[in-house]
């Protein structure tokens, strides 16, 4: 059933809540699947249990493990110090000695007593029960060398009042895993990296940076699992390769790493390993639930982030909570990614005090808003003007045979906008099937070439049920020079399709979006919002009719968080959104004409667009054989 949507049904209104009693928090909002997670590789100290941390930016991700780590990074009796030392039987193999938290220190204070002669080897000695620093101290007794006497602290804890928590953007081989210097005794070259550092504690690294370094991953999975390949002379540079092997720093260290679910599946896909070393996954998600917690949430970090700003109206969270379900696609969820409201926030804040405010209002909300689009739109504008001026041929009133408005999003660099993009159809008889011109051209991408496969699908099954499929058609998107992807024009390019079989004109004035499958139901697209925008904009540029609109899947009525202006246009009957389930309903809206099911004889209705176009279809068919 055609369903045409009234302002009551578009319209998102926050309740006329009063937020103040609200207070603020630190706390991640919207996340709590993730965090449990968190807790669970945090508390685990087994093998295995590291943990890739993945989501997009700005999810709060770092914040998350910030915060999960505090319970855990007090306990630090497992603090080590190491130090490497000389070693007398093999110099290229440096000692590395283990001591108590601070001990390092008074170990080298000792080392030069003993060097100046203000203590007794011997009796230094006595002081010590490991084997590894008793023989150390025994080898001194047969050298004057200085150099001997030098230990090199690689991780002094003396001060460390917490496990350590190292962050890591941007990774190579010498910053996780040091290097060595030159023209010093081979103990006394080695410097650490970040994974030496964290030792005992937790290394976060960017695991999307990460997979871009060759064989940087490779050498992490070494440290991880402590095999005899771990040692840092892997990772020096130039004349130094091999030429000191020390011994590995043995203590746990726990892994993070911080990415896209992009480079998760990657990693997960290529490497064996990958899955056995790294064993939580923490998912941060882009959106949450419309509930009164995260509602609150939301108003707490906006209040946070506000105390250099001025008041802020009720009318201020609730244009913004608005602004935020427009983000996440759904008006029953929030984004996670706060970071985008408080630039929103920070905007509407410089626009109050450029009009000498007392106070931040839901208006300067919607006028920061609206200058965003003003500033990145210059991009929409020419296009229109291209339109307007007859440079794109976009016909926005009237009828056409096999041609149709499409919506179209277009993306510029953090902002996109929508915009109609005509598609057109050709048939004859012929064996070819459906030629996708973009295909052939080398400018289609892989999804949108199974979209066309599925429309030959869709003809089989509602209409060449009983004869051969036997055309020869083109479909073209007019005027589009860079690749196309995507699926969600596929319900556009089919009723070209349809249009041109039956030779049906069909109206220019209703632009379309959606996916379709092979049994011709609709499916539910992205971006909805924008391409609405977009045909609207565009349809504003000559006038509008009170005829024109779009027409999109039932399924995206949820996502549907559109401009006041267009609101106000559908509740004029100036502007029109439709929304449906499957072809047969789009192509009765377009084409005027009535859609009918199969009679008990498996017969169209006569009349009906149905019986038009398998009548055609017969006809080419037969032509094809006899060509």
């Amino acid at each position: 059933m055609i369903k045409e949507l009234r302002k009551e049904d578009l319209a998102l209104a926050f309740e006329d809540t009063d937020y103040s009693d609200i207070e603020i928090r630190d706390e991640i909002v919207g996340q709590e699947r993730a965090i449990e997670a968190l807790r669970l590789g945090f508390a685990t100290e087994r093998d295995g249990y590291n943990m890739f941390v993945s989501g997009e930016e700005g999810t709060a991700r770092l914040s998350a493990i910030k915060m999960v780590a505090r319970e855990y990074v007090k306990d630090t009796s497992r603090l080590k110090d190491h130090a490497y030392a000389y070693n007398s039987n093999n110099p290229s193999s440096p000692l590395l000695l283990t001591f108590e938290k601070g001990g390092a220190l008074l170990f080298q204070k000792q080392l030069e007593d003993v060097e100046s002669g203000r203590l007794d080897l011997s009796e230094l000695k006595k002081k010590y029960s490991d084997k590894k620093i008793c023989s150390f101290l025994s080898s001194l007794e047969r050298t004057k060398n200085s150099t001997c006497f030098k230990i090199n602290i690689i991780l002094d804890r003396s001060q460390s009042d917490e496990r350590p928590l190292i962050i890591v953007t941007h990774p190579s081989h010498d910053a996780l895993f040091g290097f060595m210097v030159k023209d010093k005794a081979e103990h006394l070259s080695i410097r650490t990296g970040f994974y030496q550092q964290a030792s005992g504690g937790y290394l976060v690294i960017n695991a999307n940076e990460l997979v871009k370094e060759k064989g940087l991953f490779t050498s992490l999975k070494r440290y991880i699992t402590m095999t005899e390949e771990a040692l840092l002379s892997d990772n020096v540079k130039g004349e130094l390769i091999k030429t000191c092997t020390p011994e590995p720093v043995n203590e746990r260290v726990k892994v993070i790493l911080t990415g896209s679910d992009e480079t998760f599946d990657y990693l997960s896909a290529k490497d064996e390993m990958f899955l056995k070393l790294f064993k939580i996954n923490p998912e941060f998600d882009y959106q949450m639930k419309r509930n009164y917690e995260n509602i609150r949430g939301t108003v707490s970090y906006l209040k946070k982030i506000s105390k250099d700003m001025l008041p802020l109206e009720n009318s201020v969270f609730r244009e913004i909570l608005r602004y935020s379900s427009w983000f996440s696609e759904n008006r029953m969820s929030l984004t996670t990614e706060l970071g985008v409201l408080g630039d929103l926030l920070a905007e509407a804040n410089l626009l109050a005090m450029a009009e000498r405010k007392d106070s931040v209002e839901g208006c300067d909300v919607k006028n920061a808003i609206l200058k965003r689009n003003k500033l990145s739109g210059l991009t929409e504008e020419k296009i229109n003007k291209e339109i307007r001026d007859g440079e794109l041929l976009v016909q926005l009133d009237g009828k056409a045979v096999g041609v149709v408005n499409a919506l179209a999003v277009m993306d510029r660099g953090l902002s996109s906008f929508g915009t109609p993009s005509v598609i057109t159809a050709t048939v004859s008889p012929g064996n070819e099937g459906i030629i996708n011109i973009e295909h052939e051209a080398g400018l289609s991408g892989g999804i949108h070439d199974k979209g066309l496969l599925i429309l030959e699908g869709y003809l089989r099954h509602r209409y060449a049920r009983f004869f051969p499929l036997s055309l020869y058609a083109g479909i073209c998107f007019e005027q589009s020079y860079a690749e196309i992807d995507g699926d969600s024009a596929s319900s556009a390019e089919l009723y070209a399709l349809l249009s041109a079989i039956g030779e049906i004109p069909i109206r220019q004035d209703i632009a379309v979006t959606g996916s379709v499958n092979q049994m011709g139901k609709l499916q539910v697209v992205g971006a909805v919002n924008e391409k609405i925008e977009g045909f609207y904009n565009a349809c504003k540029c000559f006038s509008l009719t009170g005829n024109q609109g779009v027409i999109i899947p039932k399924e995206n009525i949820s996502s549907l968080i559109l401009p006041y202006e267009v609101e106000d246009a559908v509740s004029k009957g100036m502007f029109h959104i439709w929304a449906i389930d499957d072809i047969d309903e789009g192509f009765e809206l377009l084409s005027g004409l009535e859609k009918s099911e199969r009679n008990e004889k498996g017969i169209f209705k006569s009349g009906s667009f149905n019986r038009i176009i398998e009548d055609r279809l017969k006809k080419i068919c037969s032509s094809s054989g006899k060509n």
